[in-house]
């Protein structure tokens, strides 16, 4: 089916539609006719679908009526906006990822369980942002080897040979901000103060 056979398609929908709501409401055309201003031959000719719908019909119909456009032209639901990541297990890690772009800098939550893993750094294209939101994570990076706590955050180039897990045997959890090609986040710590006049 095509854009303009869909198009019509709903369009020819919308005449039943509105007689069924006028019917539920259990009023006349003379008495929508009245509350509306469309007179009693218009409004006939768009329930019968001999009247294409147009917003200057539509609107005062739906305003009566005291329902959303949507319902008179049986736009389909918008989507959940809420996001629902489906997880990524990778070597007793669980990945939430927050982003859903293929590209560019990817967000994930992690959750990290305690585990017989030891530190094998390794390197990759990238760079990456870590942000402890409970437990203890180890971070070995280059000759550095350093613990981050909840609240504490590191940031590193991932061409540097890098390892990062659990301390002891609690599980850890983390944001990790990742850019694939390099891209490194920006954060501001407070906001600029604005200029005094001189």
């Amino acid at each position: 089916m095509t854009e303009e056979e869909h198009i019509d398609a709903v369009l020819n929908e919308v005449g039943p539609r509105l007689r069924r709501l006028r019917r539920e409401r259990g009023a006349t055309l003379a008495e929508l006719s009245a509350a509306t201003g469309i007179s009693v031959s218009t409004l006939s000719r768009l329930e019968s679908g001999q009247r294409k719908p147009s917003l200057e019909l539509l609107l005062p119909i739906a305003r009566v009526h005291q329902v959303p456009l949507d319902d008179l032209v049986g736009a389909p639901p918008a989507g959940d906006p809420r996001v629902r990541p489906r997880p990524l297990v990778r070597r007793g890690r669980t990945l939430y990822p927050l982003t859903r772009q293929a590209g560019g800098l990817r967000a994930y939550k992690v959750v990290h369980e305690p585990g017989p893993e030891t530190p094998d750094p390794r390197v990759h294209e990238g760079y990456e942002w870590l942000y402890v939101l409970s437990g203890r994570l180890r971070l070995v990076l280059g000759e550095h080897d350093v613990e981050l706590g909840a609240g504490e955050a590191a940031e590193f180039d991932t061409r540097v040979p890098h390892w990062f897990g659990p301390v002891g045997e609690r599980s850890v959890e983390y944001l990790s901000l990742f850019g694939p090609q390099g891209e490194r986040m920006h954060v501001r710590a407070r906001p600029k103060s604005p200029e005094r006049p001189a």
